[in-house]
């Protein structure tokens, strides 16, 4: 069985223990398995540290993201692909799992389109067109590559930065790069933990979701969640069997997500 994990910012912070750990290394023993981070808070907070202060701007559809201009690239890049990556790669080993640290550049995992213009809503609520900087629409994941190391058992950290077509670091959203990684691999089970129990409407947890109906909720849905509903669909569309979002500050959030269906199950 093939599985792909997205961990996002706030549930590295609080949820990358011992015990997650250990959870990934009881999954890794049996299954073909991809991890994919994200990390945005740290970005953000490295940026601020260096003098680089961050815009985010909001599309028409209600997505809040980042806007990366080269600079903003660099740092992403730096934090991203450097510090967290690695970091999160020596932990893993230090649990006993031969993980490999990537980014979506390394042997053109995952490659971009360079968006040349972003539609956003302004602060007076009017829509309007800015140049797209250094982010990227995913057009390609090297799914071959990733199967070689699969196949030989490793397992693989990848980080959220694509190749564009004139070999430039594009930003890709880490929600959409696990999607495609998923998708790519036509995955039985796409993880994606975050630090909530999963769909939440009207506070109360939602256990189960078809395509169709996840994306006639998306424009009910708050940016951050409504971010990882699209990603779902996204990822089924692609190709994967079953996507399960979930909280990944509980004991044993992968084991409880594929064993019970802990979270809210998408499905076809």
């Amino acid at each position: 069985m093939t599985v792909v994990v997205k961990i996002g910012g706030n549930t590295l912070r609080q949820g990358f223990t011992e015990n997650f750990v250990q959870d990934l290394r009881k999954i890794h023993e049996s299954s073909r398995l991809v991890l994919v981070h994200g990390g945005g808070i740290e970005v953000t907070e490295t940026a601020e540290k260096l003098g680089k202060e961050q815009r985010f701007v909001v599309s028409p559809g209600g997505m809040k993201s980042r806007y990366t201009d080269k600079e903003t690239v660099e740092i992403f890049t730096m934090v991203m692909a450097g510090k967290i990556n690695k970091s999160l790669t020596a932990k893993l080993q230090a649990g006993g799992i031969v993980a490999l640290g990537l980014s979506g550049v390394d042997g053109g995992i995952i490659r971009a389109e360079r968006k040349k213009r972003l539609v956003i809503v302004d602060d007076r609520g009017r829509k309007r067109a800015i140049e797209g900087g250094y982010t990227g629409k995913i057009t390609e994941v090297n799914a071959a590559l990733l199967s070689t190391l699969l196949d030989s058992h490793y397992l693989p950290v990848i980080a959220p930065i694509a190749l564009g077509d004139e070999y430039e670091f594009l930003n890709v959203d880490a929600d959409r790069a696990g999607a495609y990684v998923a998708g790519a691999l036509k995955a039985e089970k796409w993880v994606v933990l975050t630090d909530v129990p999963g769909l939440l409407i009207k506070e109360k947890l939602v256990p189960r979701l078809t395509c169709t109906e996840a994306k006639e909720l998306i424009p009910s849905i708050g940016h951050g969640m409504m971010r990882k509903v699209q990603a779902a669909v996204e990822a089924i569309d692609l190709g994967a069997k079953e996507v399960i979002i979930t909280s990944g500050l509980i004991d044993d959030p992968v084991s409880s997500a594929l064993s019970e269906g802990k979270g809210t199950v998408v499905i076809p």
